[in-house]
């Protein structure tokens, strides 16, 4: 914004700058009246100061001129006067009948010029982001237009007059984000028709009713149907470039709430994203990527998960190890490839067999574990059985007819009063029993065979 001071006090003037120019404002200075008649500086500002006293005009009768001008700047030009003294009763009346804003005390701080102009300051640099914004007329007479533009104009916004007729079209190219409805021999009916026609064409901006409306329930139609403020006839200068102020001020919160919400739309897309190439990441790092079961890695993390919730709250579980038996037979005589796809049907029986809450895992070669939650060893057991028994069942077809006979020996365990480790060393010796026992049975830990069968001394 530019702001005239006409003063003597340059020290004023510098605080003044000191306190505004760093925030893109322009500090003009004249010596008196004349000098900045003589400067054509009147035209440029938007904010006047001027020293209450001076020759030879002083403040208080160039604020009466610039009142009584006949151009709508001067007339809503906001001016304050510099006191350098507190100012009177005397002073306050003189500064009304003169038509001014204010006083400035001629040796205010930069913070106190800042408290007072701030907000003025404000109003004008939001009359500066309105430069060239335009403003759509509509239903208006020849006079109330000019007198609208005339008022403005100065203060960057171009009023646009089309017919009535062609105001659809005119919004439609302009995009205007304030339109001046005035109430035209067509009346309320008139200005409703209008605006669902805008509505209708998704073109409504921030519309201002120029006219009085007293019947409520015509009110009432005018707000449903889109008007935001509205301004009385005869027009106050001050009151509708205030409308328009604050339309503009609108209009700028829309746009931010629009990009905000765009952003925060933009976020949840990518954290969605995020979160499922995280998941992604996890599954990767976490599956055996042959048998699609879990992996080693995420075997230790829910045993050790499964144990203190054993130790905190008494939650049961159960460790079941398996072993596909002469699996380095299998591979030996039909190959790699074969033995890889022994192990995907091992694995796909596993999976058919548990329950959801069950979790089964790939531990090594041909290593297998299951963690069965919420169950006692007994079931476990017959659990592990029923694996086996699945297994031992459902042989392995090559395509070239050939078939395999895969078996699996379990051992089997529960936590207890033990450590971890002691589990798993509990368990694997289970799993070493069965193996020793004949194997393609089961073995629970400290418990023997299950079920219960003649001891054989198979190897």
């Amino acid at each position: 914004m530019n702001l005239l001071v006409i003063s003597r006090h340059d020290d004023l003037v510098e605080r003044l700058r000191m306190a505004f120019e760093g925030a893109g404002h322009l500090i003009m200075q004249a010596g008196d009246p004349l000098e900045a008649l003589a400067q054509d500086a009147w035209g440029q500002a938007q904010v006047l100061l001027a020293d209450s006293g001076g020759e030879p005009m002083d403040g208080y009768r160039l604020c009466r001129l610039l009142r009584g001008e006949a151009r709508v700047l001067f007339r809503n030009l906001p001016i304050f006067l510099i006191l350098d003294h507190a100012p009177t009763e005397e002073d306050h009346r003189a500064l009304e009948e003169a038509g001014g804003d204010g006083f400035i005390s001629a040796g205010s701080s930069i913070q106190q010029l800042i408290n007072h102009l701030g907000p003025v300051m404000a109003g004008s640099a939001s009359r500066e982001e309105g430069r060239h914004v335009p403003i759509l007329a509509v239903g208006l007479h020849p006079g109330l237009a000019q007198q609208a533009r005339d008022l403005l104009n100065h203060y960057g916004m171009e009023i646009h007059s089309p017919p009535t007729r062609n105001a659809v079209e005119a919004q439609r190219a302009l995009k205007a984000p304030v339109l001046l409805l005035g109430l035209s021999a067509g009346g309320v009916q008139r200005a409703l028709a209008m605006l669902t026609e805008f509505r209708e064409q998704n073109l409504l901006p921030y519309t201002i009713l120029l006219g009085q409306v007293k019947d409520e329930a015509a009110q009432r139609k005018l707000l449903l149907a889109g008007i935001s403020d509205w301004v009385p006839l005869p027009l106050p200068g001050p009151r509708l470039l205030h409308a328009c102020k604050r339309a503009i001020e609108w209009m700028h919160a829309r746009r931010i709430q629009t990009e905000f919400e765009s952003a925060i739309h933009d976020l949840r897309e990518r954290r969605s994203m995020l979160e499922i190439e995280a998941a992604a990441l996890r599954n990767e790092v976490l599956t055996d990527p042959l048998t699609e079961l879990l992996n080693r890695r995420a075997f230790d993390q829910n045993l050790d998960h499964a144990m203190r919730q054993w130790e905190r709250h008494r939650r049961a579980f159960v460790l079941v190890l398996g072993d596909v038996d002469h699996f380095k037979l299998i591979n030996d005589r039909f190959g790699h490839p074969v033995g890889d796809e022994v192990l995907q049907q091992l694995a796909a029986t596993i999976r058919s067999a548990l329950r959801k809450s069950d979790l089964a895992f790939r531990i090594g070669g041909e290593e297998f574990a299951v963690l069965l939650t919420e169950t006692s060893v007994k079931a476990g057991a017959e659990v592990a059985e029923k694996l086996r028994r699945l297994i031992d069942e459902d042989p392995v077809v090559l395509p070239s007819g050939q078939t395999i006979f895969p078996t699996m020996s379990f051992g089997v365990g529960g936590p207890g009063a033990i450590t971890l480790a002691t589990l798993m060393a509990q368990v694997d010796k289970a799993l070493y029993q069965a193996k020793h026992l004949g194997r393609n049975r089961v073995v629970v830990a400290n418990q023997g065979e299950y079920p219960p069968r003649s001891v054989s001394t198979g190897s």
